[in-house]
């Protein structure tokens, strides 16, 4: 709040006290007026001065309450501590024992029921695919044989298994007689005569189809697609039976 004095002023608040009658009274009231005016100026600011610090004061004073608040409540709650488990020693024994093996040991390292290592058992195929197998195999009966033919108008060998195999719903690549008595699976026993089977003659140079016990299907170069039986030249060149490896 800031308080101007001036002579108008003077008369407005002093109407009837002052009387000004000559310059002297003018000065003297002038200088009054300025000395109020310190007077009130210094009165104020001494007011706010004090009125601050007394606000700052207080808010250290509360800063201070709430940090020892803090501490005693740190004080009151100390850490819990965590329980440590104790071990305990094992008591029970643990015991291995050792079954005895499950084949007898002989002089050699095989089984004594052990079948030889060169032998294979095999099942026959499923009987659909025998079925597809002997249709389609009566369906190419008496077609001539001509070297390296697959059909439909003429059969080798080899082109002859191929084709029938692959009616049959197996494919393989075409290829001689002696690559598939490496790419098939020896036989022995029944298997041998089971139909499918497949039979080797003349040093792996010719291949037919086994029907049974009694004959064989093959491409012949004399009479084409036929049926022949296990006797005479062909039983004196028969190598070895084997069969692929078809999954039912």
């Amino acid at each position: 709040m800031i308080i101007f004095l001036n002579k108008v002023e003077i008369y407005l608040y002093f109407p009837q006290t002052f009387q000004v009658k000559n310059k002297n009274q003018e000065l003297s009231l002038m200088n009054l007026s300025k000395s109020l005016c310190v007077s009130l100026f210094l009165i104020l600011f001494f007011i706010g001065f004090v009125e601050k610090s007394f606000s700052q004061e207080r808010t250290r004073v509360v800063q201070t309450r709430q940090i020892e608040n803090s501490n005693n409540n740190v004080s009151q709650n100390p850490p819990t501590e965590i329980p440590q488990r104790r071990i305990l020693p094992l008591t029970n024994q643990l015991i291995v024992q050792t079954s005895p093996p499950l084949i007898k040991r002989t002089g050699s390292s095989r089984p004594t029921n052990a079948v030889p290592s060169n032998y294979v058992s095999k099942s026959s195929y499923s009987q659909v695919f025998n079925q597809r197998l002997l249709f389609s195999i009566q369906t190419k009966y008496g077609i001539p044989y001509r070297y390296g033919s697959t059909g439909p108008n003429a059969y080798d060998c080899s082109g002859l298994v191929w084709s029938v195999f692959k009616d049959a719903g197996f494919y393989f690549e075409r290829t001689s007689a002696r690559t598939l008595w490496q790419n098939s699976e020896q036989v022995e026993g029944d298997d041998r005569y089971k139909f499918g089977t497949l039979v080797f003659f003349n040093g792996l140079g010719h291949i037919g189809i086994v029907a049974d016990e009694n004959g064989f299907y093959q491409a012949s170069s004399s009479q084409g697609v036929t049926y022949t039986k296990f006797e005479g030249y062909w039983a004196k060149r028969i190598v070895g039976f084997r069969r692929l490896a078809i999954v039912n």
